[in-house]
């Protein structure tokens, strides 16, 4: 099974629609059989998907022709024998968020990683929250 981790920037100023990216991204990803963990704010996204490789690919393949997301780096590709994370999940920033708390919440979601996929998340949270 593939896992894969990327960042992106949005290349648009407009707020983002969370509720929309959730409700796409869960239906794609339930049909597709992929699981892992989207992080978002005003700006930035970082995510790991796994799944049957073909998916994967075909998700970032995909993810790359949006034209919504510029910058986008290719973190980790690794092949896993049992999946990080159990379904797939967002945790995401608002103006309103209480920034310790979305921190929090994303060290439960990627308990199960491993410390490389940790300590990505974790640290990418705290930036964000500090920015």
């Amino acid at each position: 099974m593939l896992q894969l981790v990327y960042v992106s920037t949005a290349r648009s100023s407009d707020p983002i629609d969370h509720q929309v990216i959730l409700d796409h991204a869960r239906r794609n990803n339930r049909r597709d059989g992929i699981t892992g963990l989207l992080y978002a704010d005003a700006k930035r996204f970082l995510q790991a998907l796994e799944g049957p490789d073909a998916a994967v690919e075909a998700t970032f393949a995909r993810i790359q022709a949006d034209p919504r997301h510029r910058a986008i780096v290719l973190l980790s590709c690794r092949q896993v024998e049992a999946r990080e994370f159990g379904d797939w999940e967002m945790a995401h920033l608002t103006a309103a968020s209480d920034r310790d708390a979305l921190v929090e919440r994303i060290r439960s979601l990627v308990s199960r990683a491993t410390p490389a996929v940790r300590g990505t998340f974790e640290g990418f949270a705290a930036v964000r929250r500090a920015a």
